[in-house]
């Protein structure tokens, strides 16, 4: 079979499956296993895909995952949320829209705790949504902008998504990821306010109009518990107290006192926010399993090398090179969910990248960035269902106001793509890179 004929059928078969509806990580396994049917006999191939899948999730590193999605689904539980809404709102108040961009900022305080964007979205829209509503904002605006801030959760450290990059790049540090994320994060979230601001302008939305019965004082002193964890588990990771691993466990155990010292969290919740995400964690590891074998079978086909020489072939300039990646990533993050794109896309353009000197950390913060913005956008955008359902709205009357703050999430794209500094900058300064 030559690299033409497996790279149509792997894709073909793979998307033809998700197209009748098969999961997403039985499409993988499937499409993968019948490349490799013409290379291996059958027993070997067994041994191969067996030997593939136990070596996809074989890491210590991907403990992290599970123990950062229970700390975000703690926070959303325990408090946490509602005493970040109450401290952006202090930041903001004077401001056109102050409610949204009180959204955005939420966002991103929840973001550098949680690293989950679907939790922002969640845990924030439950809170903003009724007081945007009692102000008098329009439902379909108030859950497009906390559907465009919620993906700063990601790129904003700690973060799922940039540990599985780590793990599936090989040999990218998780710190320095990390530690890449704060200034790309913060300006994709600037980019995504802006555009509030400005439609809350036109909209006619004024600045607060609600008297804050308590101080600064006592909102700042409510607030600096949650605020905190972010000090330690980051503090922690880069003073080398621990890894991002157990920066995990640190950080649930933190999160457990939290919502048992608020009074929010009940020892019932707590059991079952374990077992739901011992469920997702499980979804997660076979999703990683069969992508791995994907990976093989990509790599066993000469796809990569053969990708690789085809965008050299059209050009050797980076920039559009560059380019021509991340229109590619933006069409197919419509596509696939966040986990997925990491898995099967980085084996494919990491290579590319460094080929033209690109950092591989620079690089991750580019692919996370871009996947992240494909979760707002129909018809696979995990965060735009979650935030219409959260919001009481439809997708197609919150489409109009997603359109501009999708344009202003591009336009912070494409400044952290080509001002590689925005990205590594921090990393350089802690002499991570």
């Amino acid at each position: 079979m030559t690299i033409m004929q497996a790279t149509l059928l792997l894709f073909l078969v793979f998307f033809g499956l998700m197209f009748i509806g098969v999961p997403i990580s039985v499409s993988i396994g499937c499409a993968s296993i019948i490349v490799l049917f013409a290379g291996f006999e059958p027993g070997v191939l067994a041994y191969v895909v067996a030997q593939r899948c136990f070596k996809g999730i074989d890491s210590f590193a991907l403990l992290a995952l599970p123990f950062f999605m229970l700390a975000g689904s703690i926070m959303n539980k325990g408090g946490i949320a509602r005493r970040l809404v109450r401290l952006a709102r202090f930041f903001v108040g004077k401001i056109p829209g102050y409610l949204a961009a009180t959204n955005v900022l939420t966002n991103m305080f929840f973001g550098a705790i949680s690293g989950s964007s679907v939790a922002a979205a969640s845990a924030v829209g439950k809170i903003m949504g009724p007081l945007e509503k009692d102000e008098g904002y329009e439902d379909a605006y108030s859950a497009a902008v906390n559907i465009c801030s919620a993906p700063t959760g990601v790129i904003i450290p700690p973060s799922g998504p940039l540990i599985l990059y780590s793990i599936t790049a090989g040999s990218v540090s998780v710190s320095a990821l990390f530690m890449a994320g704060y200034i790309p994060g913060v300006l994709l979230g600037v980019c995504v306010m802006a555009v509030a601001i400005f439609l809350a302008k036109k909209k006619g939305y004024t600045g607060s109009t609600v008297e804050e019965k308590d101080s600064i004082g006592k909102v700042l002193i409510d607030a600096i518990p949650s605020i905190f964890m972010m000090v330690i588990v980051m503090g922690g990771i880069l003073l080398g107290w621990f890894t991002a691993t157990e920066a995990g466990v640190v950080a649930c155990l933190y999160c457990i006192v939290l919502g048992f010292a608020y009074r929010e969290l009940t020892i019932k919740q707590l059991w079952s926010l374990m077992s739901d995400c011992m469920m997702d964690t499980a979804v997660i590891l076979f999703l990683i399993a069969a992508s791995n074998i994907m990976s093989y079978t990509m790599s066993y086909s000469g796809i990569p090398a053969a990708l690789s020489s085809t965008l050299m072939g059209i050009t050797d300039n980076k920039y559009i090179l560059l380019l021509i990646m991340n229109v590619f990533l933006l069409v197919l993050g419509m596509f696939l969910d966040l986990t997925p794109a990491v898995l099967i896309f980085t084996p494919i353009f990491l290579p590319i990248a460094t080929s033209f000197g690109m950092s591989p950390v620079h690089f991750g913060i580019m692919l996370i960035l871009n996947l992240a913005i494909g979760s707002v956008t129909p018809p696979v955008g995990s965060v735009l269902f979650v935030g219409c359902n959260v919001g009481g709205v439809s997708v197609e009357k919150v489409t109009k106001y997603i359109v501009p703050m999708f344009c202003a999430m591009v336009v912070a794209l494409m400044l952290v793509v080509y001002i590689p500094q925005l990205s590594l900058l921090i990393p350089k300064l802690c002499g991570l890179i």
